[in-house]
C-alpha cells in the first residue's frame, strides 16, 4: 500500500524559503509530483520527477522551486525559494506509475494529505 506523508509547510514572508518533504512508502520507481490548491482554485501541478529522473516545472515556479528525490530515504523534496504571496496554497505530494503528463493531477493515483504554505506580503 502506497503511503505519502507531507511535512515542512508553514508561514513565511515574501522572499523567504521553505523545503517541503514527502515521506513515501510501499512503492518503487513511481513518477512523483508536487501539486497545490489555493481556496477556490483548481489543483495545479507545481513540479514533478519521473521514475527515470527527468523533471518538469510549472512556468510560475521555474527558477524558484527545485524538486529532488532521495531514494535511500524514500523521500521527495520541494525546495521553494523567493516565495510570493501567490504561492500560498495547500501543497500535496502525489505518485503513480506510467504518468503521461507529469503536471496533470488526474494522472496520479496516490495522494498525501497536504501541507499548508502561507506567504505574506
Amino acid at each position: 500500500q502506497v503511503q505519502l506523508v507531507e511535512s515542512g509547510g508553514g508561514s513565511v514572508q515574501a522572499g523567504g524559503s521553505l523545503r517541503l518533504s514527502c515521506a513515501a512508502s510501499g512503492y518503487r520507481y513511481m513518477d512523483m509530483g508536487w501539486f497545490r490548491q489555493a481556496p477556490g482554485k483548481r489543483r495545479e501541478g507545481v513540479a514533478a520527477i519521473a521514475s527515470e529522473r527527468s523533471t518538469r516545472y510549472a512556468d510560475s515556479v521555474k527558477g524558484r522551486f527545485t524538486i529532488s528525490q532521495d531514494n535511500g530515504k524514500n523521500t521527495l523534496y520541494l525546495q521553494m525559494n523567493s516565495l510570493k504571496p501567490e504561492d500560498t496554497a495547500m501543497y500535496y505530494c502525489a505518485a503513480s506509475y506510467f504518468v503521461g503528463d507529469l503536471l496533470t493531477p488526474s494522472e496520479y493515483k496516490y495522494w498525501g494529505q497536504g501541507t499548508q504554505v502561507t506567504v505574506s506580503s
